[in-house]
């Protein structure tokens, strides 16, 4: 730019320079560029200087360009990583001068750096350095977490510690598992937290640390929870087995089977959720009061198991389910026949009562269930059509009495429709129901959607709600005159490619085209198995270009919905072969050979209309 700026200065001065002002302008341009281009050269001996290491106050500042040199032949070096703009970090630089100093007079003397993390990021990367400051002891060019006091006694101490000839890394507290032990500890672990992770997966990275952490503190508890990792790229077996679809997977088992995890993934989230979960997910009740006080008084539905003892075979399964839901509801069982007899029940049988402030006319008290007729946890909140009203659902004190009230019209035009199942949702928990149904911003102080067979949906015209209103909205539901709410992308203009593409708007046309068998695949932008994928799918699009009966398609499964409950979608890309006779039951694309020869083998085993003669790539 500056020498841009310099050409046009001169060219602007020709109409009334000389021709010897031009001359030594010329000479002043040519001892300009000369400066320049000195300039030029110190900066790039600037940037070669930057592998030489300099020292502050006895502290050897390291960056990118010279950490593994200086690195090379050590034995032990303790390494600060700041940030300029961390408070933590300037009030603790004469702490760790003072450190450097101590370890200097060491015998022999040990090596202190410091790296300043928001220059060098390669380094922080590689060493996952999330937070400042982070101090590692680099161990033979090996890092070791410093975890304990940031004070000059404790850090001295623990790399001095590090230091010695003999001292070894403590081995991992996460358990490592192959198909070779995975039954053996898995079935025999009272409860056991199990990651599947990708040695490449930058989450599973992040998240490594933290479940080590984790597993080192709830191998010190009474009793012990132990937490294991599979590598799912090695284990493809036991990643198939489970469905692992996505990393990081993580699952939780109790002697072989499996619930689902769903807590934080920070070192002390994972802690405290494990400590819940070795808990028994159900409170035994003794005594008939008990019960009547939580009846009386309580604030949430109340659920008892009753039974003949702890070796009914019913009591097994209800903890079972207990254990699958326990994060949603408080359940208690009972051994007590005064129990089942308050609650008019028999052993075997789980009640759900309604405390007294809770209940309406519309509404029996209580609900009994045979744990015999009870069904899988998977099919829970399945039922097909459910209307849903959400609003601020809150029972606390202050708000029961409006909850209620809307609970109430809701309840009124329930019992007129009883081949339907209704629901009230919170807005804020059901935040994405909603969005999806298109009423976030409605206005409205009460919404309306109707969940129907094969993932159809339907909104309610924002309006004031009354029992009218939601009455004449089913109504309208039943006689069909509702049309579906469906989140697509535009239609591609041209889609005579290999691969076909699906949008909302047209799965129904395309994906469920009886005359047709149909591979789809669910993807995301974003995802790197995907990107990876694409090459072979689209030569297999090819391949098959000539099979008037099939079709290769994909779908972006982030921005268009899919209209449909049995193409479930829980990880990219996800695949499905729809058959022409059995649309409602599509065939999974499952295991990791998606090559063109892996899908090819797929296609030809379960599509049976393919020609012998196919076009070749």
């Amino acid at each position: 730019m500056k020498k841009l700026a310099l050409l046009l200065l001169v060219l602007l001065g020709v109409a009334h320079l000389a021709t010897l002002s031009r001359c030594e302008d010329d000479v002043t341009e040519e001892k300009q560029e000369a400066d320049e281009e000195d300039s030029d050269d110190d900066e790039e001996e600037e940037d070669e200087d930057d592998t030489e290491v300099k020292e502050e106050n006895g502290v050897t500042v390291l960056n990118n360009n010279n950490f593994d040199t200086f690195m090379e032949g050590k034995d032990t070096v303790l390494v600060e990583f700041y940030a300029p703009w961390c408070g933590h970090c300037k009030q603790f630089v004469s702490e760790y001068e003072k450190i450097a100093l101590a370890l200097k007079e060491n015998d022999p003397p040990i090596h202190v750096a410091k790296v300043d993390a928001t220059v060098a990021n390669e380094i922080a990367t590689r060493l996952e350095v999330s937070g400042y400051p982070t101090f590692k002891i680099m161990k033979n060019g090996e890092a070791v977490d410093y975890e304990g006091a940031r004070t000059e006694k404790a850090i001295v101490a623990r790399v001095k510690e590090v230091a010695q000839p003999d001292w070894k890394p403590p081995p991992e507290a996460t358990l490592v598992l192959t198909k070779d032990n995975f039954d053996e500890i898995v079935n025999n672990a009272d409860i056991i937290l199990v990651e599947f992770y990708a040695p490449w997966c930058g989450h599973c990275k992040s998240l490594a640390p933290e479940y080590e952490k984790a597993a080192k503190d709830l191998s010190q508890r009474s009793p012990p929870i132990p937490l294991a990792k599979v590598d799912g790229t090695i284990e493809s077996e036991l990643a198939s087995r489970f469905e692992v679809t996505g990393y990081p997977t993580i699952m939780i088992f109790r002697r072989g089977k499996m619930f689902d995890f769903n807590g934080p993934r920070q070192h002390q989230g994972i802690v405290d959720y494990m400590g819940e979960q070795a808990g028994p997910p159900s409170k035994q009740v003794q005594a008939v009061k008990q019960v009547q006080d939580l009846i009386k008084d309580g604030d949430d539905a109340v659920i008892v198991g009753v039974f003949s003892s702890e070796q009914d075979a019913a009591y097994e399964i209800y903890i079972e389910a207990c254990n699958s839901l326990r994060e949603d509801f408080t359940f208690r069982h009972s051994f007590s026949s005064e129990v089942t007899t308050l609650l008019k029940a028999s052993p075997g049988q789980i009640v759900t009562s309604h405390p007294e402030k809770f209940r309406s006319k519309y509404e029996p008290a209580s609900h009994t269930l045979a744990v015999e007729d009870s069904t899988a946890v998977s099919e829970r909140y399945t039922a097909r059509p459910l209307v849903v009203v959400y609003y601020g659902v809150d029972f606390s004190f202050d708000f029961r009495k409006a909850t209620q009230f809307w609970r109430s019209k809701v309840l009124e035009v329930a019992k007129d429709f009883p081949e339907y199942t209704f629901a009230i949702g919170d807005e804020e928990d059901y935040a994405e129901e909603l969005k999806s149904l298109g009423l976030s911003d409605s206005g409205e102080e009460v919404n309306v959607g109707i969940l129907a067979d094969g993932g159809k949906k339907f909104a309610m015209d924002p309006e004031e709600f009354d029992a009218d209103v939601l009455r004449d909205f089913v109504k309208a539901f039943k006689k069909g005159k509702l049309s579906p709410i469906i989140k697509s992308q535009p239609l591609p203009k041209n889609n005579k490619g290999p691969v076909k593409v699906v949008v909302g708007k047209t799965f129904d046309e395309i994906v469920m085209d009886t005359q047709k068998d149909v591979l789809i695949e669910f993807y995301a932008p974003w995802c790197g198995h995907c990107k990876k994928l694409e090459p072979d799918y689209v030569a297999l699009g090819k391949k098959y270009k000539g099979e008037k009966n099939l079709v290769i398609a994909k779908m972006d499964a982030t921005a268009n919905d899919v209209p449909n409950e049995n193409y479930k979608t829980e990880g990219f890309p996800t695949i499905y072969l729809a058959p022409s006779n059995s649309k409602q039951s599509p065939i999974k694309f499952e295991g990791g050979d998606r090559t063109l020869e892996g899908f090819s083998n797929f296609l030809e085993k379960h599509v049976a209309t393919l020609s012998q003669k196919r076009d070749e790539l």
